[in-house]
């Protein structure tokens, strides 16, 4: 059994991304939770996606530092505050034009964050206000990608000694050198499907896993592609390896 299993997960890892269906098909992925009274447009997984592709909008994330720092939608500028510091960096991020378009989100249907921010802004004159309500448990749920910063690494390295660590660098890189523990996982030889199989848990698919290279772009390639596996508690790290090996060593003092 424990063979047929792999056997699967192997094939898995060798299929190219698949995206869902055409918007206008109704899907989980075309799905938003249809409130009444909603203050601006809602927005489907899909929609968000392309928002996030084309950068149509400037995304908005609605929750704490502590939270963004955690994970976010790539792309996403973390906004939080009083009400008039809230207007004024909204102001400042549109360059004082109440017509760009702003897409927000928060922690999911049940989080009013992004509700009531959005009835601020349109209070306030901004006219092209939506939301992602579905927010981030269902975006992750729904294989988006997820950015992680500095500190939200930290606290995981520190706190959680079940994440993986993956490094998406090319084998003589990590050959040379690559944190305690991580596996190689080259973003170049995935995605190719050269490499026909990364070693992940099969215990638990809510594993975290944190995926490393050079850069976040060559992290974000594997995460891309990671989209569509069965590990829904996937991240990637925007920034450097240089950058993740300080974080690393700062963290086992």
């Amino acid at each position: 059994m424990k063979n047929a299993i792999t056997g699967a997960l192997a094939a898995l890892l060798l299929a190219g991304p698949v995206w869902p269906a055409a918007a206008n098909e109704t899907t989980v992925f075309t799905a938003t939770l249809g409130e009444k009274d909603a203050p601006g447009a809602e927005l489907s997984t899909l929609q968000m996606r392309e928002l996030v592709r084309s950068g149509g909008a400037i995304i908005l994330d609605t929750r704490s530092r502590l939270e963004f720092d955690a994970g976010h939608i790539p792309g996403a500028v973390q906004i939080a505050g009083a009400p008039d510091a809230l207007i004024a960096q909204a102001l400042k991020l549109t360059g004082n034009d109440k017509t760009r378009p702003l897409a927000l989100y928060c922690n999911g249907p049940y989080c009013r964050a992004s509700r009531v921010f959005a009835q601020r802004l349109i209070a306030n004159g901004f006219s092209q206000v939506s939301r992602y309500q579905l927010g981030i448990p269902v975006w992750r749920a729904l294989g988006g990608p997820v950015a992680i910063e500095a500190s939200g690494v930290a606290r995981i390295v520190k706190g959680d000694r079940t994440a993986v660590l993956i490094d998406a660098r090319a084998v003589e890189l990590f050959a040379k050198g690559s944190l305690p523990g991580a596996i190689s996982a080259p973003a170049d030889d995935v995605v190719s499907g050269k490499l026909k199989k990364i070693e992940l848990p099969e215990d638990d698919f809510n594993r975290r896993i944190i995926l490393f290279g050079a850069d976040a772009g060559q992290a974000r390639k594997l995460a891309d592609f990671m989209s569509r596996r069965p590990w829904h508690n996937v991240s990637f790290f925007n920034g450097t390896f240089e950058e993740m090996q300080t974080i690393v060593k700062e963290s086992a003092r």
